[in-house]
């Protein structure tokens, strides 16, 4: 073959290379500038930030603002000197932060925080339905605020993104906090989890084979414990066992077999989760009194009201009980116990969706784009677009789809 008809083919290829540069310009010269504001948590015990130095880093390289309140993320052992040095504006005064077109945060925003936030700006947040109060609703329309719930967040396997790593890491830092307690260090049984040459592994039950559930049995078996999982869904228990394999029992909930797991069990773990309002208290006060002295209850579900009848909310400085000599944890944040790694997760799906709002031109172009973020929605530009919180208050509720193409 001739040098010509190479040199005709490189310059083919080289013409095929240049078209993507071009059309990748075009596209950077449509986007927005976004400027990000993060204030420090107030809610109680909450150690999560929102973004990592690292996340801050993306933002800034690809022509954002991001200002951040001093000490923001110093309970997830990130320092201001760490997001500084990746380019991001440290405020001393929480007002400035809220100046910032678009709000990210992991509390949703308490009556002072939405009097200080500006008209029309975006907030990024969760919506939390349980401690939810109709004036917050009422007073960020009156804002005309646009906001995202991140906890009704899907990722493009239609699976809530938000929920499902924080369930992950949930689930197994509750086998770790049952390590814990079942030593003598917190005036436990003095037991290891898992079991050793000549010694029976512990006995743990779990209670709910969703993603809690799930990742708590892999954690404790990874740990030698034996585990048994019940749930009332066949389908979920069946799932279960297919990810994790023939290593764990399973059962649905058949009070006699549940009965009797529980009163000879180490370890009782509550993961049963309801779609709306409370989770199914399925473990009586007289069953938790047969159970063996110094075992421990991890009340995952206590947000929701909690599996265990003897379940009541406890928090991180104070995090145990004891009732009918039995240990129960019962802390609702177990992820702020490990704020840092939780910061990991949730920045891996924030940092993208910041980024998309700036590459799309804007937030309204990315709902109606993507419908995972679109189903976070629950306020769209002052007006509420979320259906249960229009019924459970009694506000005129709009239908998303409807509004944006009405504002295109």
């Amino acid at each position: 073959m001739s040098s010509g008809i190479y040199s005709g083919f490189s310059d083919i290829a080289k013409q095929a290379m240049m078209q993507p540069q071009e059309s990748l310009l075009e596209v950077k010269s449509k986007k927005n500038k976004l400027y990000i504001g993060i204030p420090k948590e107030v809610s109680f015990q909450e150690n999560r930030v929102p973004l990592t130095p690292l996340s801050v880093a993306l933002l800034v390289n690809n022509g954002h603002d991001v200002m951040l309140e001093s000490h923001a993320g110093q309970a997830a052992n990130f320092s201001d000197k760490d997001y500084s040095e990746q380019g991001a504006q440290i405020v001393y005064d929480t007002k400035k932060v809220y100046e910032a077109d678009i709000i990210i945060k992991i509390a949703p925003p308490t009556p002072h925080e939405i009097e200080m936030m500006k008209p029309g700006q975006i907030l990024i947040s969760t919506l939390q339905m349980a401690t939810l109060k109709a004036e917050s609703i009422h007073a960020l329309m009156v804002k005309k605020i646009t906001a995202l719930s991140f906890e009704h967040l899907r990722d493009e396997g239609n699976i809530l993104t938000v929920v499902r790593a924080m369930s992950e890491i949930v689930g197994a830092t509750s086998i770790l906090i049952a390590a814990e307690y079942l030593s003598n260090v917190f005036e436990g049984k003095g037991l290891m989890l898992g079991g050793i040459t000549g010694v029976p592994p512990t006995e743990i039950v779990i209670l709910g084979a969703g993603t809690v559930g799930e990742y708590a049995a892999r954690t404790a078996i990874s740990l030698g414990a034996e585990v048994k999982v019940f749930d009332p869904s066949i389908y979920k228990l069946r799932r279960l066992q297919n990810n994790i394999g023939n290593r764990v029992f399973t059962s649905v909930v058949q009070p006699i077999v549940l009965e009797k797991a529980i009163t000879t069990c180490d370890v009782a773990i509550g993961a049963l989760r309801a779609e709306d309002g409370r989770s199914p208290c399925i473990i009586s006060e007289e069953t938790v009194s047969r159970m063996k002295r110094d075992s421990v209850i991890i009340d995952v579900s206590i947000d929701q009201g909690g599996c265990f009848e003897t379940s009541e909310v406890t928090n991180h400085t104070h995090p145990v009980f004891r009732k009918h000599d039995v240990i129960h944890y019962c802390v609702p944040n177990i992820a702020s116990r490990v704020a840092r790694t939780a910061t990991y997760a949730l920045t891996n799906i924030f940092a993208p969706i910041l980024l998309d709002i700036g590459d799309m031109g804007g937030i309204k172009n990315l709902i109606w784009q993507k419908s995972g973020v679109r189903n976070a929605v629950y306020i769209y530009q002052g007006q509420l677009t979320n259906k249960h919180i229009g019924e459970r208050f009694s506000i005129p509720c709009k239908d998303l789809d409807l509004l944006i193409v009405s504002h295109r």
